[in-house]
């Protein structure tokens, strides 16, 4: 029993999956490392949409206990992580709804899109991180000026680096729309941009 502890202590699982496995068989430390693992990155992911602090922190707090009432539901076909913003994608609209946020819902005839937009930089010089961060701060504030559906969009493929399809799961839209309103996000920010003078 001892050398059966011993190894389980040692070996202590780290995949989302594992952890899963042995959350949803009552082991409550495993889903501990979850919600430590993604607490920051939902929030932040959370706040984005609501510009809340206080709201965002109560909805994240909602997301992690629907996550664990519903691990039995969870699908090893999909990535946790996948399933986790499709919960907190849904918890945060459901936010929205309930307090009368307007949710804009528009539609584009483009398909794809040639402006990308750049969150995360490498190793610079400090004069040049200066300007990085400068730089990111426009971003973070043109990217706020767009309505929520466009805003969650530009989030989860930039911010989240989500693949077309993982957003597609996460918000529940037909691809097509995905690649579509993600077009008209970042046009909408470029014109943004060239009217902050940023740009032109």
């Amino acid at each position: 029993m001892a050398e059966t502890a011993n190894i389980s202590a040692t070996a202590a699982p780290t995949s989302d999956a594992a952890l899963i496995e042995l959350a949803a068989a009552g082991h409550s430390e495993s889903f501990e490392v979850l919600v430590s693992r993604y607490q920051r990155p939902i929030t932040g992911y959370i706040y984005r949409m609501l510009g809340d602090q206080d709201a965002s922190l109560d909805v994240a707090q909602e997301v992690f206990i629907k996550v664990y009432n519903s691990l039995d539901k969870y699908c090893a076909d999909y990535k946790f992580s996948t399933w986790l913003y499709r919960i907190a994608h849904n918890a945060a609209i459901d936010h929205m709804r309930r307090n009368s946020v307007a949710i804009f819902s528009l539609e584009t005839e483009n398909s794809d899109g040639t402006y990308q937009v750049q969150f995360e930089s490498g190793l610079n010089s400090p004069e040049r991180e200066r300007e990085l961060s400068e730089w990111r701060t426009e971003i973070e504030t043109v990217v706020n000026c767009l309505p929520a559906a466009y805003r969650e969009l530009i989030l989860l493929r930039h911010s989240r680096e989500l693949s077309y399809d993982e957003i597609a799961t996460v918000t529940g839209l037909p691809l097509g729309t995905v690649k579509n309103r993600l077009f008209r996000a970042r046009e909408m920010m470029r014109e943004i941009m060239v009217k902050r003078g940023v740009i032109t």
